[in-house]
């Protein structure tokens, strides 16, 4: 009998901590923290952004030395030095920020993960049949830097279930999947732990971890505050462990729809990544003091869709986009934004953020038009400003304007980009992903903030694979599928269901190329006007 069913038998713990602290110079991010996992255990750990959940789960996996304290591994006292003794025990780990190496293929990152020299045609077969087993489709020919946000998310978890982990740690796994992904992949949990896999939970979807979880630990600054089951909770109850106090309600208003401020009118446009998706005759308005929605399965084309809006990929005609009345598609994103553009990507740590950098000079990065450059110097004290107001207004959890991206967890460098851009006085403003592993405090405000934007007269475009998130922002929603554009129907006239077809690629005239759609014919007015 092995030491892991004996483990199992006797009712000893996978894994314990007792005491865990981690001290760094500007946070505490853990304070004598305890925890349990027993064999077969699906055990939530919830808390804001900054509580040190991931800091704990880093430890676990041997990326973080903690300060004090003491990890037990099925009874016996355990070093975890590094990442490849977690897996030597048998830990494996799925990070919210992805360990992926953006100019390899995803057959090449995984064989990084495994010992000894796997052969790669051997290996991508393998990761084929797993993929397609868990509903988690990834093809291992890709470079992951064309692969979206979302497509990387199934490259980590695939990664993690070739390993057969007796622990897996989930640090935001759902943020960028699907309904449909996210109900294969509960399937999978659910036959992991009833094989013996521990698995420890992080996510900010209370409702997942009420479906899934029999345990949940709450951090609150750094500490453990209480424990619960999250079966006899509600996502109401559990958020009010969290941040000790009711979730607000976004207040919207009646939207005042005025200018067009972004036009599509015909985008068709084939990317050089082979592997990209190429969007075909897309047609879009958005017009100020309006939100206005793009829903769709990850891979479908977002990827492509925001390089075109933002300018990242210039195009070939400069008619297809306008913004703000100005053709646009052969301008570089610096034009764009001059002409009153904001951008938030769905990567925020590589695009949205220089990790390296501070959070000032990366406030700088995009509000540099705002007069703190002057005859090619900077004025640092007034960005230093810039840097502290963002910090100070969204509630970011930080060391300061000097701290580095890198430093910040997930949700707080997303609410400083956000805040960053906002901040700018935008005339359009593009998300993608606008509150992606921002716990639950932090996304209603978010969101808050963004229909007050709205109701200043912003244009605003969001693309989100949270269909919930949508309804709750937006005026109109439209699909994106394939590389083609559903029409934009408003909230009020649609559903979730209707919603959850139409990202299959089946809407009214879907395919019929020789028919002007709603969103055609609105598309081309915008452009005669």
């Amino acid at each position: 009998m092995s030491t892991a069913t004996q483990a199992a038998n006797a009712g000893i713990p996978r894994i314990e901590l007792r005491g865990i602290t981690k001290i760094y110079p500007s946070v505490v991010a853990n304070k004598d923290v305890s925890l349990t996992v027993l064999p077969g255990e699906i055990h939530a750990v919830l808390g804001e952004n900054g509580a040190g959940k991931s800091t704990l789960m880093k430890i676990i996996y041997g990326v973080v030395k903690p300060d004090a304290g003491e990890v037990r591994w099925e009874g016996s006292p355990v070093t975890v030095a590094n990442p490849a003794r977690a897996r030597e025990l048998g830990i494996g780990m799925v990070f919210q920020h992805f360990s992926l190496f953006e100019t390899l293929t995803v057959v090449e990152n995984v064989a990084l993960a495994l010992p000894g020299k796997p052969e790669l045609g051997e290996l991508a077969q393998r990761i084929t049949q797993v993929s397609e087993r868990y509903g988690l489709p990834v093809d291992p020919r890709r470079l992951v830097h064309s692969l979206s946000v979302g497509e990387r998310q199934r490259v980590e978890i695939v990664r993690c279930l070739l390993v057969n982990p007796r622990l897996l740690i989930m640090d935001e796994p759902t943020s960028v999947l699907t309904p449909q992904a996210v109900r294969k992949l509960f399937e999978t949990l659910r036959q992991l732990s009833l094989e013996g896999c521990s698995i420890l939970y992080i996510s900010h979807k209370l409702d997942e971890i009420q479906e899934l979880c029999s345990n949940a630990t709450v951090l609150r600054g750094g500490q453990v505050t209480g424990h619960c089951d999250p079966r006899r909770e509600t996502p109401k109850t559990m958020a009010r462990m969290m941040i000790g106090k009711d979730l607000p309600h976004p207040q919207h208003g009646e939207p005042t729809a005025g200018e067009t401020r972004l036009v599509i009118a015909g985008l068709t446009h084939e990317p050089d990544d082979p592997f990209g998706t190429h969007l075909k005759d897309i047609h879009l308005t958005v017009r100020s003091g309006e939100i206005v929605g793009i829903a769709g399965v990850s891979g479908n084309g977002q990827q492509e869709f925001l390089a075109a809006i933002s300018g990242e990929e210039p195009l070939g005609d400069k008619h297809p986009i306008l913004v703000c009345g100005i053709e646009a598609g052969r301008m570089g994103p610096g034009e764009r934004r001059a002409l009153g553009m904001c951008f938030v990507p769905e990567d925020r740590l590589g695009r949205g953020a220089v990790p390296q950098m501070s959070l000032s000079d990366n406030a700088l990065l995009t509000a540099h038009r705002q007069g703190y450059v002057k005859n090619g110097l900077i004025k640092f004290a007034e960005i230093e400003g810039f840097a502290r107001n963002c910090i100070d207004s969204y509630n970011v959890k930080c060391g300061g304007t000097q701290a580095e991206a890198k430093s910040l967890s997930g949700g707080n460098l997303q609410k400083f980009i956000v805040g960053r851009e906002i901040m700018q006085n935008p005339k359009l403003l593009v998300v993608a992903q606008p509150t992606w592993g921002v716990d639950v405090g932090a996304a209603a405000f978010i969101r808050q903030k963004i229909i007050d934007l709205r109701n200043e007269g912003v244009a605003i475009l969001v693309l989100s694979e949270e269909l919930d998130e949508l309804f709750e922002v937006c005026d109109r929603i439209a699909v994106i599928a394939k590389g083609r554009l559903s029409p934009a129907k408003p909230i009020k006239e649609t559903n979730v269901e209707e919603i959850g077809v139409w990202m299959s690629g089946m809407w009214p005239d879907a395919g019929d190329e020789g028919h002007f759609s709603p969103a055609h014919e609105e598309a081309l007015r915008a452009t005669q006007a």
